[in-house]
């Protein structure tokens, strides 16, 4: 059988084959397709033994890219027995190729819970390699920022809103794909470059990778911190740049914003209390989005703040803590009102927040679901609140209605 490439990169040894044409000793330098589609957090690796083999094969992927130079090329191969192929996947009609069918809300929300699930153990491999000396390249996590960064452009609340509601168990690792998420809704809406929103999400989810420096129980510690554990927690900053710096490829957005995302524009922030323009703008990006994820995410230490409650206690920040431009292009990403909210709407009934629409920050989707007058339930009902006469009067705590399955109002969507 003729092992033809796809297609060959006549710049270095790089060759484009068939899933099929696949075999144990080469080395696999990238996937073609979603990052989503395989089953492994790096894309560059020697494919060492048939299991792993067949763990590739029976993934969605259908073509990869081989680098001849650092293992098999396919001509070495042509004598070595196939794995047995996996079932074709289903044709696809010509009129989905030419105008692929608009992802719904709903379906974004369950492309996002199974991302999440992925990007959680794809940071927590990243830390661990960290700790073991491993050098984190920033080419092997672009896929999982692209794959972040598509979620967002498609549904820019989906990811956001779900992420949020990491258990403290699981926040070291699910904070930096909320960072990531928050980074790119942010750089769209400050209307920068791709290229700027790409690196801009790469910084947030490599910007807290220095925490492998902090020991576990001051990490994780319930209370407050002692002068000594305080101090061991600020070298993080600095740990993390060390440890990016290793790859030489990667971006100064991201050792920037590792470096800098807890400096503060009055100056009194760590590691170099850096002060108003002295703070690269991406750094200022990061210090809101990484404020915003850990205080309104539960820690061992506090209780998560409601979204729309953390919106109004930043506002009071801004000057001291973040830049007001800046702030205020975030509260447009991610709304006065930010989805899961509790609203009072004029007409006497609570409502949580759905969607977002464009430009209107006050008059977001929102389910209604309980009469304040008769203070009973009634049937839950989606409403866009910029095509009726109905209005938000003010946010609500779900605690004091006694609400314990709000969450459910809104992750089910529609």
């Amino acid at each position: 059988m003729e092992l033809d490439c796809v297609d060959v990169d006549p710049n270095n040894m790089r060759k484009r084959i068939a899933i099929e044409h696949l075999r144990v000793g080469m080395y696999l330098d990238e996937f073609v397709g979603s990052w989503l589609e395989h089953p492994f957090w790096r894309a560059r690796f020697r494919v060492e033994d048939a299991t792993q083999l067949q763990r590739i094969r029976a993934s969605g992927v259908r073509e990869v890219w081989i680098d001849t130079a650092r293992g098999t090329d396919v001509a070495a191969a042509r004598a070595a027995p196939a794995a047995p192929e996996p079932p074709a996947p289903p044709p696809i009609s010509a009129e989905a190729a030419i105008a692929p069918r608009p992802v719904t809300y709903a379906e974004e929300m369950r492309r996002a819970a199974r991302l999440i699930g992925k990007a959680e153990l794809a940071v927590q491999t990243m830390f661990a390699d960290a700790r073991m000396g491993r050098i984190i390249e920033a080419r092997d996590a672009l896929p999982l920022v692209e794959a972040i960064s598509g979620s967002v452009d498609r549904h820019p609340s989906a990811l956001v809103s779900l992420v949020r509601l990491k258990t403290k168990d699981r926040y070291t690792f699910l904070h930096s794909v909320a960072v990531c998420a928050l980074m790119v809704a942010l750089g769209r809406q400050l209307g920068l470059s791709d290229d700027e929103v790409r690196d801009a999400g790469l910084a947030g989810l490599l910007h807290d990778i220095g925490k492998i420096a902090i020991p576990p129980e001051v990490l994780n510690k319930p209370g407050a911190l002692t002068a000594d554990e305080f101090r061991s927690v600020v070298v993080h900053p600095q740990a993390g740049h060390d440890i990016l710096v290793g790859d030489s490829d990667m971006c100064d957005i991201a050792l920037d914003v590792c470096l800098h995302h807890h400096e503060r524009m009055d100056g009194t922030g760590y590691p170099h209390k850096l002060a108003g323009e002295g703070i690269s703008l991406f750094a200022r990006m990061g210090a809101i989005c990484d404020v915003y994820d850990a205080v309104t995410s539960d820690r061992p230490y506090k209780k998560a703040w409601e979204a729309a409650y953390a919106v109004q206690r930043m506002v009071d920040w801004r000057g001291n803590h973040f830049d007001p431009a800046v702030f205020n292009a975030f509260v447009k990403s991610v709304g006065i009102y930010p989805v899961g909210s509790l609203v009072r709407l004029k007409s006497g009934r609570l409502a949580v927040v759905m969607q977002h629409v464009p430009g209107a920050l006050l008059t977001p989707t929102v389910k209604v679901f309980f009469s304040i007058s008769s203070g009973t339930r009634i049937a839950p009902e989606l409403i866009d609140l910029a095509q009726t006469g109905d209005q938000i009067v003010s946010r609500e705590e779900p605690r004091d209605w006694g609400l314990t399955d709000l969450n459910d109002l809104w992750i089910h969507g529609d």
